[in-house]
């Protein structure tokens, strides 16, 4: 059975997408699901998070640039759950002059070969190039965490358009799903943004929201998700609900 291939998407930076990446593919592994997760963020802070810290280990950016195969650079990192690091090459995809729209095919090609994963995710940078083109000529499925501010609604509104426009392009639709992260309950601008997207979106907005925490931070600096770090904390039962949540969304 082919893998649903989900894209973790917002052209906005600092939104929670590595870690809604690390923590909900983790959770989801946790359920039994066998979970791929691939760092498309030259940056490479996805696999810092899972506590791979070498910045020149090829990964996606040699199966990208036609060097080898996918299953050559994935690899397990907790049970159920295997990643796929950006590599230092990942910047030179995003710079590529030649090629056309084959350019921005080079992901959904390497992904084609047969899967056991019931799901792939993709880290994607805070951007509007050919990476995250890729990511969206090979995903069905999109997952866009928000904040609660301002400035993230109108990141929405923009993103909403280019996606708009690839399912124009690629005569396809898109399974869309919203979660709002970093949220602070005392916060009157969060809880406004949030009836906002549940306003415009109601059938889109994931039931469990991700709320801010000193934890979801310390992490990344350990090289731990949060069921790692603290499976009993209120964020790790956050991100179970969430994967829950996500799951239930997918069977509709």
């Amino acid at each position: 059975m082919r893998p649903k291939i989900v894209a973790i998407l917002n052209q906005k930076g600092g939104v929670g997408k590595t870690t809604t990446s690390v923590n909900l593919s983790h959770a989801l592994a946790k359920m039994g699901y066998k979970v791929t997760v691939i760092d498309l963020d030259p940056q490479g802070h996805l696999a810092v998070s899972f506590g791979q810290v070498s910045s020149r280990v090829s990964g996606i950016d040699d199966v990208m640039l036609g060097q080898t195969r996918l299953q050559n650079q994935t690899f397990e990192i907790r049970e159920n759950l295997k990643l796929v690091v950006a590599g230092p090459r990942l910047q030179e995809i995003e710079q590529l002059n030649e090629g056309g729209v084959h350019r921005g095919q080079l992901l959904k090609e390497a992904l084609d070969a047969d899967s056991e994963d019931d799901y792939i995710f993709i880290d994607c940078p805070p951007s509007s190039g050919i990476l995250v083109a890729n990511a969206l000529f090979a995903a069905e499925d999109i997952l866009i965490p928000m904040t609660g501010d301002y400035l993230s609604l109108q990141g929405l509104a923009f993103l909403m358009g280019t996606i708009k426009r690839f399912e124009k392009t690629l005569g396809k639709k898109y399974k869309i799903s919203l979660v709002m992260s970093r949220f602070s309950t005392t916060r009157r601008m969060s809880r406004e943004v949030l009836n906002t997207i549940r306003k415009h979106f109601p059938t889109q907005v994931l039931a469990t929201v991700i709320r801010e925490a000193a934890l979801l931070a310390e992490c990344p600096g350990l090289g731990k998700t949060i069921h790692d770090y603290r499976a009993s904390s209120r964020s790790a039962q956050d991100f179970r609900n969430l994967a829950q949540d996500f799951v239930e969304s997918r069977m509709m």
